[in-house]
Order: C-alpha cells, then sequence, then structure tokens
C-alpha cells in the first residue's frame, strides 16, 4: 500500500473524528478502522488481518492511541456490536436480513443464474447488489449457500418448464428410456449401454 492510497483510504475527515469523542483505548481504534474500511468497502472486515498493518499504525496516531491496543479490541463483545450499529447508521446501511437474503436469493435464480454460470460471479453480483440497496452484505459463507440456493431454484424451474412443454408421449417415451437405463447400470463400460448410461459417463 502506497502512502497515496495510505492517505486518500485511511485519512480521518473531521466528521469522523466527531464521532470518536467518546471512545479511547483499543474501542477508539477499532472503531476508527472499521468505519474507514467499511467506507472503502461497503461491509466490515471478517478479522483483524483484513486491514493492513500501515493503515493501523497510520490511524491510531491520528487517534492518537498504541497500535497495540488494536490487538486488545474485542471482535465478539457488545461494544463492536454498538461500532457497527453506529457505522452503519453513519453511512445509510442496514443489516441484511433473512427476508432480504430470500429476495436476493430470488433475484439471482430470475435474473442471473440462466445467463451466468460461474458462482464466484454470482457473489460478487450479490455484493454488488447489496452496495447498491444499502446492504451490509452477508457473511461469505452465507453468500456462498444462499448462490446455491438459487442455482438449484433455477435448475428446478428450468427441469419443471422443460417437461411442461413435452407431449404427454414424448414424457412416456423418455420415462421408458429412463426404466430401461436403469436395468443396464450394472453393465460395464464397454458393453453397449444404453443412451442415457454414455449421458450419464460423460463431463458434466
Amino acid at each position: 500500500m502506497g502512502a497515496g492510497d495510505l492517505i486518500e483510504v485511511w485519512t480521518l475527515l473531521e466528521e469522523d473524528q466527531d464521532r470518536l469523542r467518546n471512545k479511547s483505548g483499543a474501542n477508539r481504534l477499532g472503531f476508527a478502522l472499521l468505519l474507514k474500511f467499511f467506507e472503502g468497502e461497503a461491509r466490515f472486515p471478517e478479522d483483524a488481518g483484513e486491514i493492513p498493518v500501515p493503515a493501523v499504525s497510520y490511524v491510531a496516531q491520528q487517534v492518537k492511541v498504541s497500535t497495540e491496543e488494536w490487538a486488545a479490541y474485542d471482535w465478539s463483545g457488545r461494544a463492536i456490536k454498538r461500532h457497527r450499529t453506529e457505522i452503519r447508521a453513519a453511512f445509510g446501511f442496514r443489516e441484511c436480513t433473512k427476508e432480504d437474503q430470500a429476495q436476493l436469493a430470488e433475484w439471482l435464480a430470475v435474473e442471473l443464474c440462466g445467463v451466468e454460470l460461474n458462482r464466484d460471479r454470482l457473489a460478487e453480483a450479490v455484493v454488488a447488489r447489496c452496495r447498491n440497496d444499502r446492504l451490509e452484505p452477508p457473511t461469505p459463507g452465507r453468500i456462498t449457500r444462499l448462490v446455491g440456493s438459487a442455482v438449484s431454484t433455477f435448475e428446478e424451474r428450468l427441469c419443471a418448464a422443460t417437461v411442461g412443454r413435452l407431449s404427454a408421449a414424448t414424457r412416456s417415451r423418455l420415462d421408458d428410456l429412463i426404466a430401461e437405463d436403469a436395468g443396464t447400470d450394472a453393465e460395464s463400460a464397454g458393453g453397449g449401454g444404453t443412451f442415457f448410461t454414455e449421458l450419464k459417463a460423460g463431463p458434466a
């Protein structure tokens, strides 16, 4: 991280300093670092390691707190919960609820899963949508589960829609092929399996 980036991203403005007036020690430094991280990323860090060491030193100088206090910041106590609430309010964000996550999964299933197969890019789309809607994104683990749910929903709906377009006669023939395939699954790879046996053996 260059000096220019450090100054641009991690410099505390007057309004930032105002929010620190009732805080001291580890809480003062911790709040300041979370505040500037959220300002740049629109989310909170998962742990202390996400914040660059030069940023810790630079912010510590500004708030007149020893850098060693950063190690004492409590990541699971009541103070950090208050800090997060205050920081969200400062930027006009709110937590992403279960209802929000369900809506995000539905949005993915309807709008993106049909045109984007890469799950990492789907996850990135979720984060971007959250920022646009001023929602604090879910944790990476929850986003992964959300994307998986959306993909499953899309595939189930696609299959149902496809089957719905088939005639009764075609569905009956497919059922017969599947029944025949079930009876030949035990055959060796070299010995004349059905079309479905060969299809299942192929990549993806």
